[in-house]
């Protein structure tokens, strides 16, 4: 196990499970929509994603690209690898602003509510040839959040698509509830630790194909992968994760939580500040 979702240790099945979480989807109400279309958010609550946003212009991704290129050699140099920039707004500026960007946080906003937290940063960076997966899994089964009041927004670095291992997502997936899984085998070469078994069977495979500055949100209990990037082109995605204030972390992970929208009244989390690396 070479990557993780946000963290450094995964939770055991045991550690989740005493949290007694909620594993339910929340649907998000159309008609408050300010930032999304009505239509795109009654696709979410169908569907289980949004694809595509708009969120940076060809010209600002050049910087961003820059930035993360930078990162990944600094990373690389100190013995990482192109999957190890995790929790990435705790220790780099640049990060933090893209996860604060009020672009995102509108739309997110749309579908969680007006108390939002953003708590979670992660590049998932498929160099070429790389030839790892990611096997079918859903978020929620990594994250000791309660209850499922959660996305993700997929932002790509560099254009995305079927040659290069692009995210596919199960549409309609998240209906089923939390899914049982089983421990991934090496011979999978896949980049996380869990596989759904017959994935296929919950819904229609969506490709997640997007350019370099537009970006996908999905809800915590989609199901999703990618295929090993065997091409001779990178693939790197930020994964940016966001829950409602109402939301419990165990483990401690509510000190990643920075409220960017809204309240939380009980001050559950942390509110680290913006690092000062850049």
């Amino acid at each position: 196990m070479s990557a993780a979702k946000d963290f450094k240790v995964i939770p055991s099945n045991s550690e989740l499970e005493t949290l007694k979480r909620n594993l339910t989807f929340h649907p998000a109400t159309p008609a408050n929509a300010k930032t999304l279309s009505h239509k795109q958010v009654e696709g979410y609550n169908t569907s289980g994603f949004i694809r595509p946003v708009e969120i940076y212009t060809s010209d600002e991704m050049v910087a961003i690209r820059h930035y993360f290129d930078q990162l990944l050699e600094k990373t690389i140099a100190s013995g990482g690898n192109s999957y190890s920039i995790s929790t990435a707004h705790m220790k780099y500026g640049g990060v933090y602003d893209i996860l604060t960007n009020q672009r995102i946080i509108d739309c997110v906003a749309d579908l969680l509510g007006e108390d939002v937290v953003a708590w979670g940063s992660h590049f998932f960076c498929k160099m070429p040839g790389d030839g790892r997966a990611v096997a079918w899994h859903q978020d929620a089964s990594y994250w000791p959040l309660t209850p499922s009041h959660a996305v993700t927004v997929w932002l790509a670095i560099d254009d995305a698509d079927l040659d290069n291992g692009c995210m596919k997502f199960i549409g309609g997936s998240h209906h089923s509830g939390h899914l049982t899984y089983r421990k991934s085998s090496p011979e999978e070469h896949n980049v996380l630790d869990q596989t759904v078994p017959n994935a296929e069977s919950y819904g229609e495979i969506v490709l997640d194909d997007l350019k370099a500055g537009q970006a996908s949100i999905h809800n915590d209990l989609l199901l999703h992968g990618s295929d090993a990037n065997m091409s001779t082109r990178r693939r790197c995605g930020l994964t940016l994760r966001y829950a409602a204030t109402h939301v419990r972390a165990g483990m401690q992970w509510n000190e990643k939580g920075i409220v960017i929208r809204g309240t939380d009244p009980s001050n559950h989390w942390s509110n680290p500040p913006r690092p000062t690396v850049e």
